[in-house]
């Protein structure tokens, strides 16, 4: 009908669609006057198949409701979406065995590949479904034949967030950690560690506490460290959100940011800039990495190994940190 209105043959208008056909702008103009006119809407899965493919990337994330997930998702739907590909958007919640369902129904869809942000799936999984269609992972170094993953140096972002309140003379420097079953966590600690050895100051388990990456263990850890009476002039909490809530269970025990307690965060979260004081963090770019995972799977599917990588850390001195005076 399209082809009919605008006085033109059927392939000439699925070429102009795919934006492969060279054709006059007097004739690109009739079809598009022709389409609005039926109100013709392509169907990208009839497109697709006629391809042999869906035209759809499967992701696997953790939390959809994370600040920090929720930017890197929107990072691959502005990556793909140029390049006509559209996310399916599961959630894993942190669990191997949901995951691994979580990428069942992906290939039940007929997805062309898949995208993993961070989660618990084994490498050896990983490597499985890289058998029978291109994977991008995130949150590690794997290498194998259709997978590409994406690693950000969590170790040097903990470190670099513990060594700027070491040069801001803080010694005693608690720390709340994140989940201990995380990669990134356990990096983020040793980053830490690192910077404490380097300092020459001895690692004091009693300063740190454990987290779960949200608002309400960070508020819980400060209750924790606090009731301990363990002395500490500063907190580097592994991530923003553990660090927003230390910052309110400060706040309620009338402790002052950074007149009493520096506090640094991680990851650099949008909101972060506007917590009061405005948050001292490590920036993680959580919208880039999505952009580059989309990136690296667009190359796989064109048959090219990605030449993408991740940036490193870099700190964020924002006013909840700031030198002890003694």
């Amino acid at each position: 009908m399209v082809a009919q209105a605008a006085g033109v043959s059927p392939s000439t208008v699925s070429r102009i669609l795919n934006g492969t056909a060279v054709v006059s702008a007097l004739k690109k103009q009739a079809v598009d006057d022709a389409i609005a006119r039926l109100g013709f809407v392509p169907n990208p899965m009839a497109r697709g198949l006629a391809g042999g493919r869906s035209l759809s990337i499967g992701v696997v994330t953790q939390a959809i409701d994370s600040p920090f997930y929720g930017a890197a998702l929107r990072g691959i739907e502005d990556e793909l979406d140029p390049a006509g590909y559209s996310p399916l958007f599961v959630s894993g919640h942190w669990n191997a065995a949901a995951e691994a369902r979580c990428i069942e129904v992906l290939r039940s869809r007929r997805v062309d590949g898949i995208i993993v942000l961070t989660g618990r799936l084994t490498d050896a999984a990983l490597k499985a479904t890289a058998r029978q269609l291109p994977v991008v992972a995130t949150g590690r170094s794997t290498k194998a034949p259709g997978l590409f993953s994406l690693a950000f140096d969590n170790m040097e972002g903990g470190r670099l967030a513990t060594r700027h309140l070491l040069e801001l003379g803080h010694q005693r420097i608690a720390f709340i950690a994140g989940d201990a079953d995380h990669p990134d966590a356990n990096d983020r600690h040793r980053g830490y560690r690192q910077a404490l050895e380097e300092a020459g100051i001895a690692y004091d388990p009693a300063l740190v506490v454990p987290g779960e990456y949200h608002e309400v263990s960070g508020l819980l850890a400060v209750d924790r460290l606090l009731e301990s009476r363990q002395r500490f002039t500063a907190i580097f909490a592994a991530n923003d959100q553990m660090a927003c809530g230390a910052a309110l269970g400060l706040h309620r025990r009338s402790l002052r940011v950074p007149e009493d307690v520096s506090l640094v965060g991680f990851d650099d979260l949008p909101t972060s800039m506007y917590a009061l004081p405005p948050m001292s963090t490590v920036h993680q770019p959580a919208y880039e990495l999505g952009r580059l995972a989309a990136t690296a799977m667009l190359q796989l599917l064109g048959g090219s190994t990605p030449t993408v990588a991740v940036p490193p850390p870099r700190l964020i001195a924002r006013e909840s940190s700031r030198r002890l005076r003694g």
